[in-house]
């Protein structure tokens, strides 16, 4: 072999070499994020956070709790779908050439209003449903009344347990 081909062949090798460590390094630094996809793609369905809260609940009282949340949320949902209609409409009107602040604004209240009468049958309905129960299912339940679903993921699961869709604030 030439020295020329001795160069080739050590500058080839050096570079497989980099290559290797370059992936064991990053295996090593992401091995935790890999290990958290695998568990959530292992889970059987897609379990909505409220679904891990009634988890831990007998199979009668659970079907009865998802039974009253879901005519409760039924109920709610005019309320909701009036809130979505007048935030659309408050955008359209507010690309516009000409900008209707005071329409625009009454548009905006009226779906901060609507959503406040949705919020609160859901809500009242939660508790409806809290007050039918035992003090530890109550107990296992009183997670519902948290506004976000990270929050009542930590509250069943712990704190430590974050979901990929954490990771950066909104």
């Amino acid at each position: 072999m030439t020295s020329k081909s001795l160069k080739i062949a050590l500058a080839v090798s050096v570079a497989l070499n980099l290559f290797a460590v370059a992936g064991g390094v990053t295996y090593v630094v992401n091995r935790d994020r890999i290990e958290r996809r695998i568990e959530d793609q292992r889970r059987p369905g897609r379990e909505g956070p409220l679904a891990e809260v009634l988890a831990d609940l007998d199979p009668a009282v659970r079907q009865r709790v998802r039974t009253a949340l879901r005519e409760s949320a039924l109920a709610a949902r005019p309320d909701f779908e009036a809130a979505r209609a007048a935030r659309r409409e408050a955008i359209d009107i507010a690309g516009q050439p000409t900008l209707d602040a005071a329409r625009v604004e009454s548009l905006l209240e009226q779906s901060r209003a609507a959503e406040m009468r949705g919020r609160t049958r859901l809500e009242n309905g939660a508790v409806a449903v809290l007050a039918t129960l035992k003090p530890e299912e109550r107990k296992a339940l009183a997670p519902i009344l948290q506004r976000k679903g990270n929050a009542r993921r930590a509250a069943a699961h712990g704190p430590d347990r974050r979901q990929p869709d954490d990771r950066a604030p909104r």
